[in-house]
């Protein structure tokens, strides 16, 4: 077990006054209550929010004062616990020090992070703590990339058994999405064109899909990048690209390199929105691919980034009000074919807002079963979803977070 074992707390959530934070303190409190079986507590750097949080949601549990900029609090915050869920973002700006801490004293640790460039760096330069001292450190366990991953992990094993054979090539496409946008994404979104400004070398990390395999894994087979509207092979349907996939499609990746390529070097993965049939499916795809590039022009240039930071875009702590979250959902396809040309196709879904609602539920369900992970489950090192929790997440994400795993055959 990690040298944590005997703590005070199961469970700390990191970033309790956030807008996700707050969502997923509702979500353990339905879910634990406050004085079950579950330790757990919130954390932030202001007491009068935590104060606030706690009375707003029901999380009535223990409230710890900590500045993620503060080494010496993340250290004192890891030792009180076995594992940390951090909302606490961008990233790249508030979550180095608190990963640092947890790969040290060997504390677990899950986010919702869609941070390339920064789990990239954090994998880089804490790996080697992690795996010495049992800490699992798994990045994105949220709608980046629960959805892709898991799913991903799920069609595979239903076609190995189906097949007695990988899929070699798997294409997920949305069908259908709904929900608002929050701050705390924007900013993320933000922070990393300014890192790339800052760093140009960064876009060729960025444009890698292999970029978060270990170290000496980082290239392969020429991957499908979808960033125009497209006629689709699998689905038939016209295509757009899915602003998600550049995240989604790393952390696949990753999970295929530390399973050791069980679905063959050759594997291929893509993501793309489905936009539908004929003059009507082209003519939404070429808007959404228009209206995905104006904005990210806009972004990439400083006066226009502004702008749109100070009179357009939610400010972090704003989103998605509580009735727009529970109307939203999400409906992905996944399109495999094995290399002889059989096919095996799943669906998956969630019953709220993709970014928050579902993210929240999500990442709380991840957050508890890693707190009660053995070392013979999952050793010390950087995972992603599927490879810290195997499909049988998929059991918890349908019975208590909304979700829905299917094979259609």
């Amino acid at each position: 077990m990690p040298e944590n074992e005997s703590t005070e707390f199961d469970l700390i959530v990191f970033g309790a006054t956030s807008f996700v934070g707050q969502i997923l303190c509702r979500h353990l409190v339905h879910r634990h209550g406050t004085d079950g079986g579950l330790r757990w507590a919130i954390a932030g750097r202001n007491a009068a929010k935590l104060d606030q949080v706690a009375n707003e949601t029901g999380a009535q549990v223990d409230r710890i004062v900590a500045d993620a900029a503060s080494s010496s609090d993340m250290d004192a915050l890891v030792a009180r616990t076995r594992t940390i869920v951090s909302t606490v973002g961008p990233y790249a700006l508030y979550g180095s020090a608190l990963v640092a801490a947890c790969a040290n004293h060997g504390t677990d640790y899950c986010d919702l992070t869609g941070e390339p460039h920064w789990m990239r760096e954090m994998i880089d330069t804490h790996h080697d703590a992690a795996v010495a001292s049992g800490a699992r450190i798994v990045h994105a366990c949220g709608f980046d990339s629960i959805p892709s991953d898991l799913g991903v992990a799920f069609l595979q094993a239903a076609a190995t058994e189906r097949f007695a054979a990988p899929l070699t090539s798997i294409a997920m496409r949305v069908k259908a999405m709904k929900g608002g946008a929050s701050g705390g994404t924007i900013a993320s979104m933000m922070n990393a064109v300014e890192d790339v400004r800052a760093e140009p070398e960064l876009r060729s990390v960025l444009a890698n899909p292999y970029a978060l395999a270990p170290d000496g894994q980082r290239s392969g087979v020429r991957q499908k990048n979808v960033v125009a509207p497209t006629k689709d092979d699998a689905s038939g349907q016209w295509i757009a690209p899915f602003v998600m996939a550049s995240v989604n499609t790393r952390i696949v990746h990753r999970s295929h390199a530390l399973l050791g390529m069980p679905w063959g070097e050759d594997f291929r993965y893509d993501e793309a929105m489905l936009m539908g049939d004929g003059v009507a499916g082209i003519a939404k795809a070429g808007a959404l691919t228009g209206g995905l590039g104006a904005f990210m022009a806009a972004a990439a240039i400083g006066p226009a980034r502004r702008l749109l930071n100070d009179r357009v875009l939610p400010k972090p702590g704003e989103g998605p009000t509580p009735s727009e979250q529970e109307n939203g959902f999400y409906d992905i396809r996944m399109y495999g074919t094995t290399s002889d040309g059989r096919s095996l196709n799943a669906k998956v879904t969630g019953d709220r807002d993709p970014g928050y609602g579902s993210t929240a539920k999500m990442l709380g369900e991840a957050a508890v079963v890693l707190s009660t992970l053995d070392t013979s489950d999952a050793a010390g090192g950087f995972h992603t979803p599927s490879t810290a929790f195997g499909v049988s997440l998929t059991e918890p994400l349908t019975e208590h977070a909304g979700m829905t795993f299917v094979i259609l055959g």
